[in-house]
């Protein structure tokens, strides 16, 4: 991001900065704004979050509901918190779960879930979060849709919506 910035020429961009993930992605993309925030640069003025991990708390229901079968699963969490963060107090620290650090200051956010998704609710949690801390926030859930939906938008038409619905409001924000 601090490359980015300071390279807006090069990129041909308006000096406008946003960030955003998927899943993992949607991890980086949170923690990074909260970096960005805490070293007053680089001014990030969007964020998008399309179903991310922000939480290592994997007891939340959607946990329950969609443990298995619907691409991503409980299971598989626990492996790739196993092989991300293998130390289980490290998890709580923000940089690895940003729903546990200070929120307040942050970007506009759009975050995005699937309603069969282990992740729906940590992002639901992380949206509610990040409006009580006085960000401009929309959290939208869609529904009938799995884990990594976004990418499949060229592919199925139940994608598509949401997939444009984030284009339109990525470019709202940078334009």
């Amino acid at each position: 991001m601090k490359w980015a910035a300071e390279n807006v020429d090069i990129l041909g961009g308006n000096g406008r900065l946003a960030v955003g993930g998927e899943s993992a992605g949607g991890n980086l993309a949170a923690v990074v704004c909260q970096m960005a925030r805490d070293e007053a640069s680089p001014k990030i003025g969007f964020q998008l979050l399309l179903y991310p991990v922000v939480d290592c708390d994997m007891s939340r229901q959607s946990y329950i509901d969609n443990a298995k079968d619907y691409i991503l699963t409980t299971d598989s969490m626990h492996w790739f918190w196993n092989h991300y963060c293998p130390e289980q107090s490290a998890r709580q620290h923000p940089r690895a779960s940003p729903l546990r650090g200070e929120l307040s200051g942050l970007p506009p956010a759009l975050v995005v879930t699937a309603e069969f998704d282990p992740l729906r609710d940590e992002g639901a949690a992380y949206a509610d979060a990040l409006k009580a801390a006085g960000n401009d926030t929309r959290y939208v859930c869609y529904a009938g849709l799995v884990h990594d939906f976004f990418a499949q938008a060229q592919t199925f038409h139940a994608c598509r919506e949401a997939f444009d619905a984030c284009c339109a409001e990525l470019k709202r924000r940078l334009t």
